[in-house]
């Protein structure tokens, strides 16, 4: 039988890639209200809501722990840096108040996320994701736009733009996310969960 310590491998090896690939693409207005990070994020709250059901809120807060650790560390590498365009920035002020940005936002929307999706995981499937992302995702809105837009860089803010247009931007790209990943967290669970998160540890 695979062990615990295997099973959570794939899953923080998943919210890693998030996490460095949101902090690299928030970077990039699509528009005045949308950065490109907004449809990358969303897949954090899937794989804690998957983590979750599968191994129960203590080995889910574990996945994003660790994931978050090791999501910070490569952002502080790799955060500031243009695919293509020669080495990153290592360590620059625009990687490390990525990470301080992201990480205050990543842990505290994650943690309410598994608080609310623990309450209600007992009633209709789709309810427990649903809920815990469309909330989790506001409240990480709120701090990382603000810290990375108005405090941090303010001059990635586009002209007659401001970092509240492009959180509410982004906030309705990840609730409709949050919506749209309900199908694939059903059919996640449904069919690939028993094989890819092989733990029989009654959920605690």
């Amino acid at each position: 039988m695979t062990t615990g310590r295997l099973t959570l491998a794939m899953p923080i090896a998943a919210m890693s890639l998030v996490v460095v690939a949101s902090n690299i693409l928030v970077k990039y207005p699509l528009n005045d209200w949308l950065t490109w990070g907004a449809f990358t994020f969303p897949f954090a709250f899937l794989i804690t809501d998957l983590s979750n059901r599968a191994f129960g809120p203590l080995r889910a807060a574990k996945v994003v722990v660790v994931g978050f650790v090791v999501g910070i560390l490569m952002s502080a590498f790799l955060a500031d840096w243009i695919p293509f365009q020669g080495p990153p920035n290592v360590f620059s002020e625009i990687a490390i108040n990525t990470a301080i940005a992201s990480g205050l936002a990543f842990l505290v929307g994650q943690s309410l996320d598994i608080a609310i999706f623990q309450r209600l995981r007992k009633g209709a499937w789709w309810r427990a994701p649903l809920v815990s992302s469309a909330v989790a995702s506001a409240v990480d809105t709120v701090i990382f736009f603000y810290l990375f837009f108005a405090v941090f860089f303010p001059y990635f803010v586009p002209e007659g733009s401001s970092w509240l247009m492009l959180g509410m931007g982004d906030f309705g790209i990840k609730a409709a996310m949050a919506l749209g990943l309900l199908f694939p967290y059903r059919l996640l669970m449904g069919f690939f969960a028993p094989q890819l998160f092989a733990d029989k540890t009654p959920v605690s």
